[in-house]
């Protein structure tokens, strides 16, 4: 996610890399519907490329019949008309709307379009939760729920036909904006210049080993990987993975390996589940993550 070779120190009382760059102004109504239309113009070119680029036939030789087509034709369309509310509602508004980026989504072929479009759908999911509480009006926030039901039943949908289970729990997880926009970054090549600045960063990047054990359970011991940095606690400090819940985070701790940190999985979760690592075992923060989220499936 676009990070050169850096050292990221933690101290007990927090993590001074992990700190925002300067001190964020309050985040307004405009900033959430800026942030979520990002997301929104990711989600509609990811679904008008694949769809453009893979033919009705290729997704029948991968398995997927007609019915699961035109259905995802359809999805595709709802983050069209996500992407065209949302700019409609900010133009209305005197904000002006963010344009959509140039995007690298890396899929080779139908099945892992169709993966990643289960991951993307999940974190809008998160994405919408995770800003609900910041959302001061009150009809953006049923315009934003509105969203969110459609999203997640997008995943659910697109879960169960890649043979995943459709709700994996009884409670979604809630992203902030920074750990969402963490995610986003890495298929974003670049943006306009003209693109109203976003009050979000990108927390260095954090990802499962693809080595790791498959199907995922709990109880396994899967490698995060910190690509192109290292990592370290000074003074015998601990790193702790935390598992983010609507409920609260689970925080393990982490053991150092080559590229990165094992860690196992704990109980309580299932489905589409985002890990941090953070110096601090109390609460998890835009000023105590120190790299991810990462995204682990985790089979129940």
């Amino acid at each position: 996610m676009f990070f050169s070779k850096v050292a990221v120190t933690l101290f007990a009382a927090g993590l001074t890399s992990a700190a925002p760059l300067s001190k964020r102004a309050e985040i307004t109504d405009a900033d959430i519907l800026n942030y979520a239309l990002t997301l929104e113009h990711l989600e509609d070119t990811f679904y008008r490329q694949g769809l453009e680029k893979f033919t009705e036939q290729q997704f029948a030789d991968a398995g997927f019949d007609s019915t699961f087509y035109s259905n995802l034709k359809k999805v595709g369309q709802d983050e069209t008309d996500h992407v065209n509310f949302l700019t409609s509602a900010l133009s209305a508004a005197g904000a002006t709307p963010v344009a959509a980026c140039e995007y690298d989504f890396g899929y080779t072929d139908v099945k892992t379009f169709l993966a990643t479009a289960s991951i993307l759908e999940g974190v809008g999911v998160s994405a919408y939760l995770g800003a609900a509480a910041d959302i001061m009006s009150k009809t953006y926030l049923t315009a934003a729920g509105s969203i969110l039901t459609v999203e997640a039943r997008h995943s659910s949908y697109i879960r169960a036909n890649l043979d995943q289970v459709p709700f994996a729990q009884p409670f979604d997880a809630p992203l902030s904006l920074n750990q969402v926009f963490s995610l986003a970054s890495g298929f974003i090549t670049s943006c306009p210049e003209s693109n109203p600045a976003l009050p979000v960063k990108a927390f260095p990047a954090l990802a499962v080993d693809s080595n790791s054990p498959t199907p995922v359970k709990t109880g396994n011991t899967v490698t995060l990987l910190t690509p192109d940095y290292t990592l370290v606690a000074p003074n015998g400090g601990k790193i702790y993975a935390a598992f983010i819940a609507v409920t609260g985070p689970t925080f393990v701790e982490v053991e150092a390996v080559e590229g990165g940190f094992s860690v196992t999985i704990p109980e309580g979760f299932a489905g589409q589940t985002y890990v941090v690592l953070t110096g601090c075992n109390e609460s998890v923060t835009d000023d105590t993550v120190a790299a991810g989220p990462a995204i682990i499936e985790i089979s129940s």
